[in-house]
């Protein structure tokens, strides 16, 4: 009975929400809730990334109980990432700890990188069939070992900076999938995206948890949202028409791209 009343409605409606878009888009994680407990609820940017970090690996481990129940999932690709992105968040949870790093410069830098990469990524998407058909005729000359390395190192990528700031295993993620494997439904892509975050999330949060940086009264407001958004929206996902989902998932990015660059250009 004492944790109902450290819950705030205000924390479980905005872990629905991210929740929902986590799980039909596969973007917003550390993308939305991040700058949403810092700028909105003033969480010291810390304690919001670990926190972020556990909120994610248990939110998408819903969402990836539904999309493979609904064989939404390519495990080959969930593979590949996590073979370069796990062991790139040991060692980076554990230059952090030990080089004590203030990370508020490099998160500056990260966000604004990650910014324009979303906003070519929703341009991407919104011209999708363009793009399609110009890989097809000029960039399909990727062999399947090539393909294989690239997923790999956008691993390594991805779980360096979701360690450090928690963005980029959604966001990068997509963007990458999106353009290695551009001939897959986007509801498999966001499937694959999404059970790709679960041991990534886990991990380096397991590591934020050991460094003192994480709320768990927040933590606990934050899932009894996200895990019925997340649930139901991996749901709809595997119903939802290709292009519905491409036209929210770019006007997610849109809005994670503009918000991610202009909370960094004071």
């Amino acid at each position: 009975m004492e944790f109902l009343h450290t819950i705030k409605l205000v924390y479980v409606a905005s872990g629905f929400g991210v929740g929902f878009l986590v799980g039909l888009t596969g973007v917003g994680g550390g993308a939305l809730m991040t700058p949403l407990l810092i700028l909105l609820f003033n969480i010291h940017p810390v304690t919001a990334v670990g926190t972020d970090l556990l909120y994610a690996a248990i939110t998408k481990t819903g969402g990836t109980l539904v999309h493979g129940f609904n064989k939404t999932i390519s495990w080959r690709i969930v593979a590949r990432l996590a073979v370069g992105s796990v062991p790139a968040s040991i060692l980076t949870v554990t230059v952090l700890h030990f080089l004590n790093i203030d990370s508020s410069q490099t998160n500056a830098v990260i966000s604004k990188v990650l910014s324009v990469a979303l906003l070519m990524t929703a341009l991407a998407l919104v011209f999708r069939g363009a793009l399609v058909r110009f890989s097809q005729t000029h960039v399909n000359d990727f062999d399947s070992k090539l393909t294989r390395n690239l997923t790999i190192a956008t691993g390594v990528v991805v779980g360096v900076l979701v360690t450090v700031s928690s963005v980029g295993a959604g966001a990068l993620g997509m963007t990458a999938l999106i353009l290695l494997y551009s001939k897959q439904p986007l509801a498999r892509l966001v499937g694959s995206d999404i059970a790709h975050a679960v041991p990534l999330t886990l991990v380096a949060g397991l590591g934020h948890l050991m460094l003192g940086s994480i709320d768990l009264v927040l933590l606990g407001s934050l899932l009894l949202g996200s895990l019925p958004g997340i649930i139901l929206a991996s749901t709809l996902a595997a119903r939802t028409p290709d292009i519905v989902i491409r036209y929210m998932l770019a006007a997610v990015l849109t809005l994670v791209g503009v918000k991610l660059f202009g909370n960094h250009s004071s």
